[in-house]
């Protein structure tokens, strides 16, 4: 089906075209003056905008960002596989397959549509510069601090296309493909974001970016720079407003949690880790974060190891919204290989802070990543590793077969390890964290949990609201029962003097209400069976109250 378009008139290209070269302080009320260009009026002037996200949680927190900005701007989202006027590709580059990842989508985009504008954003950008400016499936290009200013850089270059195709003069030499990128190992500010609705049931908030600590199969910190830290009333103010929103738990992301707030008290030179400032930092922000109203739930992504003092563990303990949920970065069970790897802990030091995580809480939760297949790792390395993992026993283990990454000191190294031998290490990591994930869990059944309801999922043709532990273990409960519970509750509001209705009037409103339960928080008991759904295995739970 055709869209209707109008031809933008020429005085209003001219005001946009100046912005665009040189955006000076006139760029709010001139970005206004193009808004209304395609928002008022004629619906079909609307401009159709598409998003794909590639890599971490901190990407997902910042797609969403950007959604909201452009959304704000007056653009319609639309899936990415539909044909889109502008085409968002959030980049990864924690390895060559996630550049080839990011490469592919953006080739997609502009097949879909080759009049489209395909906006290559993030990690990828930053690590390979020349092979984003040769890439004709890419139109603009904006780095990782500069993605609050997508709604700014896109209606520019938009104005500016605009008057080219209007035949509009120019002035000045257009570059060919726009870039807006800064040198991010320079000490650089933190971009501040301000999300208001995640359209999530939980909210990742990023409370710091960027890493130093270099780990020889890393390109991260030469993707996101240095550290920096946001300040601990932006995080308050952000987790106020989503919690007036009715979000129930936050997660706390960053590219290096356990650096945060380090750069802030920082009296130059470069910033070192320093365990007890972190710490010391991290429970500052946690004990504001704890007395938030309506703030049930408050959870903390990837951490190192080095920050689990017994101080930092006593501390967080007695914040009761802290969840006893603990992602503790491992990457091996072998001295020799994390020495390799450039991580600045042993395998001791590393089981202390897991003793003390057990001595402060009652079982814990304690997941991390391990890379198999590193350089040089021998079978005698790998298997320290595997004893070390049964040693520790892990809620999960997220395994990772090693991929080389130009630009790293491992891509250098010697030994590099075959791919059938990665795959039958990752093989065998795998089946041992099945087995203990069904142990962890196991221990828990008979006993009452209360989870967070996210989606609805289905299973042999019956229908589960699924959710979380403070644990992270999945429950299922039926939707069903869901509906009971909820039509227990309308028949006591209603003998209390609310409107009154017939039993089928009820059991409707029951159903109703139980497919719109998303973000609540229900009570049952784990009963000791389990089903297998796309997002992993959930207990089934029974009695929701």
């Amino acid at each position: 089906m055709c869209r209707k378009r109008k031809r933008v008139i020429g005085i209003q290209v001219r005001l946009k075209r100046e912005v665009f070269f040189g955006y000076g302080s006139g760029l709010p009320e001139t970005r206004d003056v193009f808004r209304a260009l395609f928002v008022t009026g004629d619906e079909h002037l609307k401009k159709r905008v598409a998003f794909h996200n590639l890599g971490c949680k901190v990407n997902s927190y910042e797609l969403d960002i950007m959604r909201q900005i452009l959304r704000d701007e007056g653009f319609e989202e639309v899936p990415f596989q539909d044909q889109a006027d502008v085409y968002v590709v959030n980049t990864c580059t924690v390895t060559n397959i996630a550049d080839r990842k990011s490469r592919q989508m953006l080739h997609r985009a502009k097949k879909q549509n080759p009049d489209a504008v395909v906006i290559a954003v993030g990690c990828y950008v930053e690590t390979d510069p020349a092979r984003v400016e040769a890439d004709d499936a890419i139109d603009l290009v904006i780095g990782n601090n500069k993605k609050t200013q997508i709604g700014q850089i896109l209606t520019g270059f938009l104005a500016q296309r605009e008057g080219q195709k209007d035949g509009a003069e120019t002035s000045g030499t257009v570059q060919a493909k726009p870039s807006f990128r800064e040198d991010l190992t320079c000490a650089p500010s933190f971009e501040n974001m301000n999300l208001t609705s995640p359209g999530h049931t939980r909210a990742y908030i990023k409370i710091q970016d960027g890493c130093n600590q270099f780990c020889s199969y890393c390109i991260i910190p030469f993707a996101r720079g240095r550290i920096r830290s946001r300040a601990q009333s932006d995080i308050l103010s952000e987790v106020r407003g989503l919690v007036a929103d009715g979000i129930r738990e936050v997660v706390l992301t960053g590219i290096h949690v356990s650096s945060y707030g380090l750069d802030l008290t920082a009296e130059g030179g470069p910033v070192r880790f320093d365990p007890v400032r972190a710490g010391n930092a991290l429970i500052s922000l946690l004990t504001e974060l704890n007395a938030v109203q309506g703030l049930e739930r408050i959870r903390l992504s990837s951490l190192e190891p080095r920050i689990m003092t017994e101080d930092f563990i006593a501390a967080i303990s007695r914040l009761e919204k802290v969840c006893p949920h603990f992602h503790l970065s491992l990457q091996s069970g072998c001295d020799e290989t994390l020495r390799r790897m450039n991580r600045h802990y042993t395998t001791e030091e590393y089981a202390q802070s897991v003793r003390l995580l057990r001595e402060y809480y009652d079982r814990p939760a304690i997941t991390t990543d391990v890379i198999v297949g590193f350089p040089g790792e021998t079978g005698e390395e790998f298997a320290a590793t595997c004893a070390f993992l049964k040693e520790i026993c892990f809620y999960e283990i997220h395994v990772f077969r090693y991929s080389r990454r130009n630009g790293t000191a491992a891509a250098k190294m010697p030994d590099q390890i075959p791919e059938p031998v990665k795959a039958m290490r990752s093989e065998q990591l795998l089946a041992l964290t099945a087995s203990q994930a069904a142990d962890f869990r196991a221990q828990f059944a008979g006993e009452q949990e209360t989870i967070l309801l996210e989606e609805v999922c289905e299973y042999k043709g019956k229908q589960y609201w699924t959710g979380s532990t403070t644990r992270y273990v999945t429950g299922a409960i039926a939707v069903e029962d869901c509906s009971k519970l909820l039509q227990n509750g309308l028949g006591a509001q209603m003998q209390d003097g609310a409107p009154g209705g017939s039993a089928d009037d009820l059991h409707d409103m029951g159903h109703a209400a139980a497919e719109n339960m998303s973000g609540s928080l229900v009570s049952g008991t784990f009963c000791g069976g389990t089903i297998e759904l796309s997002r992993g295995i959930a207990m089934l739970m029974s009695n929701p109250t």
